[in-house]
This record gives structure tokens, C-alpha cells and sequence, in this order.
């Protein structure tokens, strides 16, 4: 693999650099005043679309013990659905506030910014020969309640052979230290591997499945996490390999986030048909690029 070469056409050699070095990047205004504006409108506009009546009460969690695995989940791959807050229901079963203070977050269905920004970003990262763009979300982070996502890369859920998987996560509201801001452990990509993969059980739902052995697993290489506040419109590009976390939301403030994953196309990465979120006919994985990428450079442990 070579190092960077080329010309850029957004980010700096300098930028490009720092996301080798660090694994994540944050790009400030990324999108304007008034993109942000529209996309947190609509976010607000889905939350008031949700029918409680239909909803089957799904709850979203990341921890290994309980991650969410029904039918709701496994389908929406192609679909607007509505992952609930884990302390957004009571001991009945019932929600414990208004339905739009009690979701965290809304997918999977694939809204991608495919704007020439985005194209940008993608080509000067050299990330990918080619990448297609599997998931999107948005993320609430509810006050009060707004739960902790723990220690965690993104490959082990969109995991690709070799991995390959690169998010883009994009602040709609300020993100602070108050309410759930992410932090990062920089250059953990270059020392963590992928241990184990987030899967379809074959009896049914989801589990992990591991793929180095406990006793193999290297040491958590230590350091101290830094939390990148964002203020609206920053986007952070997040390497598939990079360990990243956010704090539970105990302010009064919501914290909304857009954000989606690509990953790299065949024959240079396989995504198979254990992994939980699949395409489908009505929603196949895009392509992000005219035109793939003659080189890319290799940044993983």
C-alpha cells in the first residue's frame, strides 16, 4: 500500500495524516447552519411519526449480554424504525414518557449524504477501493436518560473480511461533556484488533462470535480517552478499529446525532450473510465513488 499521494479535494495532507495517527478525525462545519437545521427538523418530524400502537416496545442496548436481536431489529435494515431507551419503560412494559423523549435512536434504513463533500472525504481518506454505504441512523441520546454506550469499535458490528469499516457521525445539536459527547482512545486502531463479531444466531436472533481466542486477545493498550465536543454541523470520521464511547445523558438536553457506515465493496473486503444487517431488492448497498480508488492505504493492527 502507498502513502498518501495526490490531490485533495477537501482535506489536508495534514487532516489525512491525523486520522492515520489517531483514528478519528473532526472536521468542524462540515455541513451548514442550514443543512443541520433541516436534518434535525426531520429527525424531530420521524419522532413525531412513530405509532405507538405498531411498535413492539424494542429497546436498544450495546452491552454483550442483552444487545437487541428481534425480528423489529433484524428487518429494519431497509426500513424507518424506533429503538426505545432502556429506562424509557416501565416495570408493565409501558412507556414511562412521551414517545419523542423516549427513543434512542431511529434506522436503519440507508439516507446517506451523497454529496460531493461526502464523495470528497471518502477519495482523500484512501480508505476504500471502492465503498458502499450499508446503514444509517440517528441517534437522540435522551436527556436524563440518554444510556452509556460502552467501550466498543465499529467492525465488530458491520464486520467485513479484512475489516473495513469507516463511520461518519455527525453532530446536530452540541455535543458536550454534559450530555453524552463521544471520546476516543487515539491511535487504538493501530494496536486493537477485531476479537469477535457481532452476528445472526442460527437458532435465531444475535450473538457474538468470536474470532481470536481469549487467551490470544492483546492487552487493552491502555492510554486516556479524549471526548471531542462538537458543536452543530461537525462530523467525525471514525475508524473501524478506533475504541470510542459516550457517557449516559444525565443533562436536561438532547443529543442528536446523524450518522451512517461504509465499508469496502468485493473482491477487496467479503461482507457475508452472518452479519445482522443485510441488504435487500428494495435497498441494496450504494456505491459512494464515480470511480474506485486506484490506491488505498492500510491503517489497522
Amino acid at each position: 500500500m502507498s502513502d498518501t499521494t495526490g490531490t485533495f479535494q477537501y482535506l489536508s495532507e495534514d487532516q489525512v495524516k491525523q486520522f492515520r495517527r489517531d483514528g478519528y478525525l473532526r472536521l468542524p462545519n462540515f455541513l451548514s447552519k442550514e443543512e443541520t437545521e433541516a436534518l434535525l427538523a426531520r429527525s424531530k418530524q420521524l419522532l413525531d411519526n412513530l405509532n405507538l400502537a405498531e411498535h413492539p416496545l424494542t429497546k436498544f442496548t450495546t452491552g454483550d449480554d442483552n444487545h437487541v436481536g428481534d425480528d423489529y431489529f433484524l428487518t429494519s435494515g431497509d426500513k424507518i424504525r424506533y429503538f426505545l431507551e432502556e429506562d424509557a419503560i416501565d416495570r408493565d412494559g409501558q412507556l414511562n414518557r412521551p414517545k419523542e423523549r423516549a427513543v434512542n435512536k431511529i434506522g436503519h434504513g440507508k439516507v446517506t449524504l451523497e454529496n460531493a463533500s461526502m464523495q470528497a472525504v471518502a477519495r482523500d481518506l484512501q480508505f476504500h477501493h471502492d465503498p458502499v454505504a450499508l446503514q444509517s441512523m440517528v441517534i437522540c441520546k435522551q436527556p436524563q436518560i440518554g444510556g452509556e454506550v460502552p467501550e466498543h469499535n465499529d467492525s465488530t458490528f458491520l464486520y467485513t473480511n479484512p475489516p473495513s469499516a469507516l463511520g461518519f457521525w455527525i453532530a446536530l445539536e452540541k455535543c458536550t461533556p454534559e450530555n453524552g459527547a463521544l471520546s476516543f482512545l487515539p491511535g487504538s486502531h493501530l494496536t486493537t484488533p477485531i476479537t469477535k463479531r457481532f452476528v445472526r444466531l442460527p437458532q435465531g436472533g444475535t450473538g457474538f462470535e468470536t474470532l481470536i481466542p481469549p487467551e490470544n486477545v492483546p492487552k487493552n493498550p491502555g492510554g486516556k480517552y479524549v471526548l471531542e465536543a462538537c458543536m452543530p454541523g461537525d462530523m467525525v470520521l471514525i475508524h473501524g478499529s478506533v475504541l470510542h464511547k459516550s457517557e449516559k445523558n444525565l443533562s436536561p438536553n438532547t443529543r442528536f446525532a446523524y450518522t451512517f457506515h461504509m465499508i469496502e465493496s468485493p473482491p477487496h473486503a467479503v461482507y457475508d450473510e452472518k452479519n445482522w444487517l443485510q441488504p435487500t431488492p428494495q435497498m441494496p448497498f450504494s456505491r459512494i465513488l464515480d470511480a474506485p480508488n486506484p490506491t488505498t492505504v492500510s491503517v489497522t493492527a
